[in-house]
């Protein structure tokens, strides 16, 4: 079943869709088998008729989004004769008539639909689907983004417990670390941040034991990143470009980061960053 943090990436989804295409009516969800989807999250709704609903792969008209993997649209929703028709009662208590469904597809797997709709029965234009299309390509976005969090968590938990176990470990922890930071900003769940940071925290910490004891240092979340990016060797651009900020920012971030760590070089704030615990 999707969990507790996909509900987050498609809100934040649903909402940015309905204020960018003007659809009274939006909703979705994320396929909880290969096969089917719950509608689990809408806006704009008026009853609870279309929550909970379980989208079946080639059933109705998100079923056949999924089943295709690529949009689908109806003029008027209870008339198609190009979709099939076992939630006619659900759409019909809301009242719903021309209706666009998008699939949300990563690494070429549908995760889930997203639909927008509207109460009269007219053709929907090529902003509406524009519209739709961005929304999911957000979501995909975020469930990439998710995914690849989930894997690195659990590769720094490993590393975190035994840091020694291969010859180059410490390498991996610090390359570990780096990927972490490097996506915690584009983390929406709070929770899922707060294990991020967590994880990040420890990873540091386990270096920490290793390295002379150094005068406590505090940096910014964004300078710790910087910092990192430039332990991997970076230059301002690249570490621009992987943190999603402009080359000057990462400048500033660098320049205060150096003064604060006492250092005059990229390299002796590496060092002294490792020394004061704030990277592995």
């Amino acid at each position: 079943m999707p969990e507790p943090v996909d509900a987050v990436e498609m809100q934040a989804a649903l909402l940015r869709l309905r204020r960018t295409s003007g659809l009274p009516v939006v909703f979705g969800g994320l396929l909880s088998d290969a096969r089917h989807a719950r509608i689990a999250e809408l806006n704009g709704a008026q009853t609870g008729a279309l929550r909970g609903l379980v989208i079946s792969a080639g059933s109705g008209l998100g079923g056949k989004a999924i089943a295709l993997s690529r949009p689908c649209a109806v003029t008027d929703y209870a008339s198609s004769r190009h979709i099939s028709h076992e939630y006619d009662a659900a759409v019909a208590a809301e009242g719903l008539r021309s209706v666009v469904a998008v699939p949300v597809v990563v690494r070429r797997a549908v995760r889930g639909v997203l639909y927008g709709a509207l109460r009269t029965p007219v053709t929907l234009g090529d902003r509406t689907f524009d519209a739709m299309v961005a929304a999911a390509r957000d979501v995909e976005q975020s469930l990439a983004v998710r995914d690849e969090v989930r894997r690195l968590l659990a590769a720094g938990r490993e590393q975190v417990t035994d840091p020694d176990t291969a010859p180059g470990a410490w390498e991996d922890v610090r390359e570990a670390h780096r990927e972490l930071r490097a996506l915690v900003p584009r983390v929406l769940d709070p929770a899922l941040r707060d294990e991020l940071l967590d994880v990040c925290g420890r990873l540091a910490s386990a270096a920490g034991a290793k390295v002379p004891a150094a005068r406590e240092v505090r940096l910014a979340p964004r300078e710790v990143d910087v910092v990192a990016c430039v332990a991997a060797g970076s230059t301002n651009a690249a570490a621009a470009e992987r943190l999603g900020l402009r080359p000057e920012t990462v400048k500033g971030y660098l320049r205060s980061a150096m003064r604060k760590l006492g250092a005059h070089t990229r390299l002796e704030a590496v060092v002294a960053a490792r020394r004061a615990g704030l990277l592995p």
